[in-house]
């Protein structure tokens, strides 16, 4: 997976926990076959900058966990000039994922489990919703999701 990590948090987020987040979406690509060559994003930030993401994108003025924006690619906007070969040649690009390291901490916290457990729950969720997933669609959808990023967390070694 090329994967692009943004540290716009305060203080930042120590090296160790950027090499978990590299490998567990690593791990949670090659979970799901996606190609080696799939590109997406993920950003940290603090409570105030998700919030304003959330204000502006959303239209809810309150900080939340992850936020995921997913490429969507329907093919209607514009016509490639480009043979079948060249296509194939091309990454696709997933989207990005905005993730609050206060939330990690708090929720972390909260739900009396590592640090380490919330960031790789966290990123592996964002990452499902990127590729279709979406746990608010329905019962049997949450379900879908949910069972997946367990499975995902657990085999790579991130239980709870």
């Amino acid at each position: 997976m090329d994967l692009a990590i943004i540290d716009q948090s305060k203080p930042g987020v120590p090296a160790e926990q950027i090499e978990l987040v590299e490998k567990v979406l690593d791990y949670a690509g090659k979970y799901t076959k996606l190609p080696d060559d799939t590109e997406m994003s993920v950003t940290f930030v603090n409570n105030d900058e998700i919030q304003r993401y959330n204000r502006e994108y959303r239209g809810l003025d309150k900080p939340t966990d992850v936020i995921s924006f997913a490429i969507e690619e329907d093919g209607d906007d514009m016509p490639l000039m480009m043979d079948e070969d060249m296509a194939e040649d091309l990454a696709k690009n997933i989207g990005d994922i905005i993730v609050s390291v206060d939330k990690i901490g708090e929720q972390a916290e909260y739900l009396e489990h590592s640090y380490e457990r919330e960031l790789g729950f966290l990123v592996v969720h964002g990452f499902l919703h990127l590729n279709g997933y979406d746990h608010m669609r329905s019962d049997e959808d949450e379900k879908i999701m949910f069972d997946l990023q367990r499975e995902i967390l657990d085999s790579y070694g991130l239980t709870r």
